[in-house]
């Protein structure tokens, strides 16, 4: 499933017309019916439905909406808030076809629509779609503060009325909808922390735009179960643990022998082969009996953080943790990075590792073998030496900037994980819950990276599936016997086997 902005589904669906051939009139149709589609499972007959149209095709798209459910038996009003002169080509062929079947139109009228709107059990919006530039005006600005203004069922079509296709917008003024009908993907806006809320529940309908078209003008997408199904690693009848990865984690401090604890069992819960665990000798002390599967190496320590590795052969190993509960100090960094640097397998960074990475992140650059990191949004601001609120307007861009520059593999966690590699190809991991926003929940999740990338064919589908699991287990939790509230790092971990049952076949 793609992910588009308003440029690179403007040129998909310019070249379905003009190279492929699909006549317009005939991709509005499909858009019409297959949202009419959606609008049925979540609407009654009973219900009063009011739909706004408007100029361009989205309006188009409403007529077609507005025939099918007619036809259906909805109870439909119609009002064109446009004027004519903007009901034009294909939308205008719609508009017809839809009086032809004796449907009725009434011109926009503020006092006549505030009392419809006010009356209404469901409103359609089909005013605008996805070319807004700049604030609304006129009567289109009036509806939507009349719309936002009801307790009436809101649905969009394509997008909301105002909200911008893309990412790097504050001002603006847009239909807050319960449910938008996307039409042919993802409009980036939708998985943008700044804008994700306007569109409510979001659903995609495919009208027959050609796959190649999206593969030759998007390098975004939402890794879905399927994604996930084909990606995921089957385990042959004879294999050894060998074949599944020997992974190392260094972390852990005296004051946080937790974070270390959780990377370890999520790794180990994810299916890694072979796993050792660096780190102080009192913090092994404490969390190796709770996770007797794992191996232990005590690390060089001053004052209960580590200061060295120097004692342990990384050339042993297929993949490498580090950063979580390692704590700030100086030391700790120079005891572990330079070592790092000479290692020629994939590292995971995370945590206070990210912190130590900006004073050797030139070095890293030069690396030939996959970094990969996981900030969550102060992480990655900081790295990058902007505000978070500057991050937060353009997580793709700056994500896509970010990885190209490092030459990594970068997960920018939140409720729509981004993840990106050093290609500049990106990925929306959405699953999860604000059960999720607790401490531990990011080393969980590095664990789980590691392992997968170690059982992967291909790193970035080995990030995007640990992603798709971390956001899953939280969700089935929820669903089955947790809230929101008492979720924890742990249960997560526990929640991960029922998750790969439930989604790997």
């Amino acid at each position: 499933m793609y992910i588009v902005t308003a440029e690179e589904m403007y040129k998909i669906d310019r070249e379905t017309i003009q190279t492929m051939g699909l006549d317009g009139k005939i991709l509005m149709e499909n858009a019409g019916r297959e949202a009419s589609r959606e609008i049925k499972k979540r609407i009654t007959k009973e219900d009063k439905t009011v739909i706004l149209i408007g100029g361009g095709n989205n309006g188009g798209d409403g007529f077609v909406i507005a025939r099918v459910l007619e036809e259906a038996g909805y109870a439909i009003k119609v009002i064109q808030v446009a004027p004519d002169e903007k009901i034009t080509g294909d939308a205008a062929r719609h508009k017809k076809i839809y009086r032809q079947f004796g449907g009725q139109v009434a011109d926009y009228n503020e006092g006549t629509a505030d009392t419809v709107l006010s009356e209404a059990d469901v409103i359609i919006d089909a005013m605008l779609g996805i070319g807004v530039r700049g604030g609304l005006r006129g009567d289109i600005l009036t509806v939507t503060r009349q719309v936002n203004k009801q307790d009436a069922y809101v649905i969009s079509i394509d997008i909301p009325t105002g909200l911008p296709a893309e990412e790097g917008f504050a001002d603006f003024q847009a239909i807050e909808a319960d449910a938008t009908i996307m039409i042919g993907a993802v409009k980036q806006s939708a998985v943008c922390q700044q804008t994700s809320s306007y569109y409510g529940e979001w659903i995609v309908a495919d009208i027959g735009f050609p796959e190649k078209l999206f593969q030759a003008h998007t390098k975004k997408r939402l890794w879905t179960t399927a994604d996930f199904q084909e990606a995921f690693p089957k385990r042959g009848v004879n294999s050894h643990k060998g074949d599944h990865g020997k992974g190392l984690i260094i972390g852990g401090s005296e004051p946080m022998p937790g974070s270390v604890l959780m990377t370890t069992k999520a790794a180990l819960r994810t299916g890694a082969g072979l796993l050792t665990t660096a780190s102080v000798k009192n913090v092994i002390s404490m969390i190796a009996g709770n996770n007797p599967e794992a191996m232990y190496i005590g690390a060089s320590e001053t004052d209960g953080c580590i200061t060295g590795i120097d004692n342990i052969d990384l050339s042993g190993f297929d993949a490498i943790a580090v950063g979580v509960g390692l704590g700030r100090k100086e030391e700790t960094a120079k005891g572990i990075f330079p070592a790092l640097l000479k290692y020629k397998g994939p590292i995971v960074i995370d945590a206070d590792g990210l912190f130590h990475l900006r004073a050797y992140a030139a070095d890293f650059k030069l690396r030939q073998a996959p970094l990969i990191l996981t900030p969550h949004p102060g992480e990655l601001a900081a790295l990058m030496d902007i505000s978070v609120s500057d991050l937060l307007m353009e997580p793709f861009r700056h994500s896509s900037d970010f990885a190209k520059r490092l030459n990594c593999y970068l997960v920018l966690k939140g409720k729509h994980t981004i993840i990106t590699d050093p290609d500049g190809n990106q990925t929306v991991e959405s699953s999860g819950n604000p059960g999720l926003a607790k401490g531990g929940s990011g080393d969980v999740l590095t664990g789980m990276i590691l392992a997968t990338v170690m059982q992967s064919k291909s790193i970035f589908a080995g990030i995007n599936n640990a992603c798709f699991l971390h956001g899953k287990s939280a969700d089935l939790l929820v669903q089955e016997e947790h809230s929101e509230q008492d979720l924890l790092a742990g249960d997560v971990i526990q929640g991960i086997p029922k998750a790969i049952r439930t989604f790997s076949s």
